[in-house]
């Protein structure tokens, strides 16, 4: 497995985790899901969401099964109005590739962290591991506590067969 800069700062914090390496494409959450053999309600995707003012981007995680709620998240974070970025500014934004966009790679460079509600009833969830084929399987209180990250009610349930950005 190829170490990357998520990978030795878990190291160096001496935080369990488990890495997956997959084709360096950009897969959705129910193909990851599919490939690692796990349900898509663990694997939790990055999306980025920008403020309407200026401020703190948003690095919302919600669950593979589940598209962002930009009128939950924004009463969540008391913003009257939140927009998605295209996939390009995204990467723009964030440096990563889309696909590889992970709050663990984000580490205190300004985002505002908020995980869906329903990772606090899992023990583990995958996530981007920061680079496009590597997915990390790590504790959910670990992740919140590195990225200082709030709980929020923030996802809606996608329709069978769609994907949104991830």
């Amino acid at each position: 497995m190829p170490a990357n800069n998520v990978t030795r700062m878990l190291d160096a914090k001496k935080i369990a985790y488990t890495a997956f390496e997959t084709e360096p494409v950009k897969l959705g959450a129910r193909e990851t899901a599919r490939r690692l053999g796990v349900p898509v309600e663990i694997v939790y995707k990055t999306i980025v969401v920008k403020r309407e003012k200026a401020g703190k981007l948003i690095l919302a995680v919600v669950p593979g099964d589940a598209a962002v709620d930009l009128k939950r998240l924004a009463s969540a974070l008391g913003e009257k109005k939140l927009q998605l970025p295209t996939q390009a500014e995204a990467e723009k934004l964030t440096g990563l590739q889309a696909g590889g966009i992970s709050p663990l790679a984000l580490i205190n460079r300004g985002f505002q962290v908020v995980i869906d509600e329903r990772a606090r009833s899992k023990d583990q969830i995958h996530i981007s591991g920061g680079q496009r084929g590597l997915n990390i399987r790590i504790g959910t209180a670990d992740l919140a506590g590195l990225v200082r990250a709030r709980f929020a009610p923030i996802s809606q349930p996608l329709a069978e067969g769609e994907e949104d950005a991830d």
